[in-house]
């Protein structure tokens, strides 16, 4: 399936605002310090997914991406965090594409930081089509170097480029 025709230009962001803070030191709690990380970057993509107009409440989605992120990480590996939920808010399903170029924590599977972000929302009747989505995105990143191009992307149109081929 191709992902491109899925991702509107709207729902492509760069690069995130939510910039890690370097971990303080000392007695720091790792977990709740990543935490308020992948918190924040969440808030931005469930805002980022509301711009579109096919969210109906902004604040709710967010909290139900939250809640999803509480259940288990949906950071991977190799950079790459894929924050998804089904939920009421969801109009339609929509797949919006965030990056951070220096990486953030998000307690990805690997240890490592997240630079792309692949969020998922749908409907909660939509299990089909958000499954076979989500699978498709997962066995690309795990499977193949699909992260670098979508890395190195410049503008939205090499960002579905790279989506196209995936």
């Amino acid at each position: 399936m191709n992902l491109a025709r899925m991702v509107r230009p709207e729902l492509i962001r760069l690069e995130l605002q939510t910039v890690a803070p370097p971990e303080p030191e000392g007695d720091c709690d790792r977990e709740r310090y990543v935490w308020s990380i992948k918190e924040a970057v969440i808030v931005e993509l469930a805002e980022l997914m509301a711009e579109s107009g096919r969210v109906g409440n902004a604040n709710r989605l967010r909290i139900d991406l939250i809640n999803r992120e509480r259940k288990a990480t949906t950071g991977l590996a190799h950079g790459v965090a894929v924050p998804h939920v089904r939920t009421r808010e969801a109009r339609e399903f929509l797949i919006g594409f965030a990056r951070s170029t220096p990486g953030v924590p998000f307690a990805c599977l690997d240890g490592g930081l997240a630079h792309i972000f692949l969020v998922l929302i749908a409907p909660p009747y939509d299990d089909t089509l958000y499954l076979r989505i989500y699978k498709q995105i997962a066995e690309a990143f795990t499977f193949r170097d699909a992260g670098r191009t979508l890395q190195e992307a410049e503008n939205e149109g090499e960002v579905l480029r790279a989506l196209k081929d995936l």
